[in-house]
């Protein structure tokens, strides 16, 4: 397996552990009586702040998760990978990992910015696609 589609796959697993810590976080904040449900109704309970926060991160990488997988495979199957487009996509995965706690804790407004460095490197991988 290529470096970038190595970077692909642990971008998959972070977005399945992201699913898995939000999903047990808001499990534990609802009941399994209401996360089992079909949701027809609002939740009895209210979640802590941090497990909103972790479901809206989560929420964030399903939004971003297409456009590094567009870029890493457009590379891939374009054989252009170099330095430029390996970098790119292993500060995309650093940035999305420092994203979540960045997300947790409140960091502002570092949230922002690291979300903007994502992006620019999918923008990076685009880029070097076309070139």
């Amino acid at each position: 397996m290529t470096p970038l589609l190595t970077l692909l796959a642990l971008a998959g697993l972070l977005h399945i552990a992201q699913f898995v810590v939000a999903s047990v976080m808001a499990n534990v904040d609802l009941g399994p009586g209401y996360t089992t449900s079909p949701r027809d109704r609002a939740p009895s309970r209210e979640m802590r702040k941090t497990t909103g926060r972790m479901l809206r991160a989560y929420d964030n990488h399903v939004q971003m998760f297409p456009f590094f997988a567009a870029g890493v495979l457009l590379i891939h199957l374009t054989d252009q990978s170099s330095a430029v487009t390996l970098g790119a996509a292993w500060v995309y995965l650093i940035a999305r990992v420092l994203y979540v706690p960045a997300y947790a804790f409140g960091w502002q407004p570092w949230r922002s910015y690291i979300w903007m460095l994502a992006m620019l490197c999918c923008a990076t991988l685009f880029i070097a696609a076309l070139v």
